[in-house]
């Protein structure tokens, strides 16, 4: 259970970050991207760009590929859907509560 816990904090907390989410939102258009190919779009360094990777990479969001000198990263979806069955657990209790909500108004 611990491990379970441990990884939706890593999930969630690399989510939290709006240049990892962009990062994921491109990825989830292409099948796998260049490493400089994610970092086009900011004004950031490549450095910097690689501890986001990082991040997403440790929480299980994304993968690598190394061809040649060239790093391809790749969208994992299972601890995005370990995400989204925690949050379905609490999706059916909101949607009474809120259910129960608007009944009484």
């Amino acid at each position: 259970m611990v491990n379970y816990q441990q990884r939706l904090d890593t999930t969630f907390g690399a989510l939290a970050d709006p240049t990892r989410r962009a990062i994921l939102a491109k990825l989830s258009q292409q099948r796998e991207a260049s490493v400089s190919a994610l970092a086009e779009p900011y004004r950031i360094s490549l450095p910097a760009i690689m501890k986001h990777l990082g991040v997403l990479e440790r929480a299980g969001l994304i993968s690598w590929r190394k061809d040649g000198r060239t790093r391809h990263c790749r969208l994992e979806s299972e601890a995005m859907q370990q995400a989204s069955n925690w949050l379905d657990q609490y999706r059916s209790f909101w949607e009474g509560q809120l259910d129960s909500l608007a009944r009484y108004l």
